[in-house]
């Protein structure tokens, strides 16, 4: 998936829907993973997660939203159902963010709200466990990127397809001495 994005949680979530998340976080092709406040046993957590995700996906702990780093230029989305948040199809994705969701049963901290440069919604009744919403913002970053053609106006019509890459001329470099 195109840019240089990650996954977390704060707080604690059953650990079946955090391995979940963790998983759906590295078939997506996220680039690190990270909890604040974590409450989990990893070893329940591995049990969910069938693609050993920690052995490829650097895994950052974080004790609180103070001692949260995220790295240079990545902006931080919230995932929170709140009337004021956008909702996620309309929203742009950044092309380098950090996407956090709350804790089962619960919401994303107002300290964290506030660290976030976005809040996005899923438009739905209510909430769904934190592994299932974290999917469905993995795959509409997926879509929204530009990586696919867009979607005919009706189910007849063709795909438009995506023009055609054009890359510039060569550049050659030498050694500065």
């Amino acid at each position: 998936m195109r840019g240089f994005f990650g996954m977390g949680v704060e707080g604690g979530s059953k650990p079946m829907n955090l391995g979940n998340l963790l998983r759906s976080a590295h078939s997506f092709g996220a680039s690190f993973f990270f909890t604040v406040a974590p409450h989990y046993d990893a070893k329940q957590v591995k049990q969910s997660d069938t693609s050993d995700a920690a052995k490829t996906l650097p895994l950052y702990n974080f004790d609180s939203v103070e001692e949260m780093v995220l790295p240079k230029g990545v902006q931080l989305v919230g995932v929170e159902l709140t009337d004021e948040s956008i909702e996620l199809p309309s929203f742009r994705h950044p092309t380098q963010a950090a996407y956090v969701l709350g804790p089962e049963k619960g919401s994303l901290s107002p300290e964290m709200q506030e660290r976030c440069d976005f809040i996005v919604k899923i438009p739905m009744k209510f909430c769904v466990n934190v592994g299932v919403a974290g999917a469905i913002v993995l795959y509409d970053r997926l879509i929204s990127m530009g990586r696919f053609p867009g979607r005919p106006v009706n189910p007849r019509a063709e795909a438009v397809p995506l023009p055609k890459h054009v890359q510039g001329g060569q550049i050659i470099r030498t050694k500065k001495e």
